[in-house]
């Protein structure tokens, strides 16, 4: 805890009021304090605006808001997103020395920014939102208490030269998400949205419990448990970006052995005897 406030170092509440136009960076690689391994920000530009140039390091722009003209490495295409709850995203990802160009067609733009080094080479791409799939998780499980979304952009699988892992989840009202409890040894940092301003949730990073709010980011270190819990009546969005280890890539995560029950379809959990459990 950061001695006298109560909040913990790893959740990063200083945006609330929300990102001014520009780019804005939220943690970085390398930083004193929990460091993921990860450079992450929001990138705001009005109509017009852009970003260009030769990518310092591995970068991977998450769009959440907007329309924009990507070109990189000779490739253009126009790209839009009007919901982050109800459309998948696109992600340009580059390696480091690329040369990539974003501009903004429409009012306003909105991209995620998440960079780390690495010298490795390898194709850039852009991820459209059909090549990401919307993955429904934890039907059938605990009286379908942890129903969610995962949307994954890429991995170690179709990216194996990449830093990053890159994806997003759509925690519903009042459910749980990154349930059960899990952990992996890699360092991870989430960032949230809501479905409305003043919405909340709630984050387990270990034995603590944070209150998330529109516009937080949270670092977890490797090893800890992560499962999150969204306010009933607010839909919770988040990034998620893993950083792979030196010689350790994130291929997944480990259960924690006594939740591991709830992903038995035949142990539903608890349930209240009468029709509603009201008296």
């Amino acid at each position: 805890m950061v001695e006298g406030t109560g909040v913990s170092p790893a959740l990063l509440t200083r945006h609330r009021g929300g990102f001014s136009r520009g780019l804005t960076w939220v943690t970085e690689e390398g930083e004193p304090t929990l460091d993921v391994g990860i450079d992450f920000g929001i990138h705001r530009l009005r109509r017009g605006e852009t970003i260009e140039g030769a990518a310092p390091k591995e970068t991977a722009w998450i769009l959440l808001s907007g329309r924009a003209e990507v070109e990189i490495e000779g490739v253009r295409a126009t790209v839009t997103r009007a919901s982050l709850f109800d459309e998948a995203p696109t992600v340009v990802h580059v390696p480091a020395g690329a040369r990539a160009r974003l501009e903004a067609t429409s009012e306003e733009v909105e991209w995620a920014v998440a960079r780390a080094a690495n010298a490795t080479s390898f194709a850039p791409r852009i991820f459209f939102p059909q090549d990401i799939q919307d993955e429904l998780r934890g039907r059938g499980l605990v009286q379908e208490a942890a129903l969610r979304t995962v949307r994954l952009a890429f991995d170690a699988t179709n990216r194996p030269e990449a830093a990053l892992v890159v994806g997003e989840v759509i925690n519903l009202p009042g459910r749980w998400s990154s349930y059960p409890p899990h952990h992996h040894a890699q360092p991870e940092l989430y960032h949230y949205r809501f479905t409305h301003p003043q919405g909340y949730g709630h984050a387990e990073l270990g034995e603590q419990v944070l209150k998330v709010r529109q516009y937080d980011t949270l670092k977890i270190p490797g090893g800890l448990d992560h499962p999150q819990a969204a306010a009933p009546g607010y839909g919770m969005y988040y990034i998620w970006v893993v950083r792979h280890l030196p010689g350790n890539l994130y291929r997944g995560f480990e259960f924690t052995p006594e939740h591991k029950w709830v992903l038995d379809p035949k142990e539903q959990g608890w349930r209240p005897s009468g029709s509603s459990g009201e008296k």
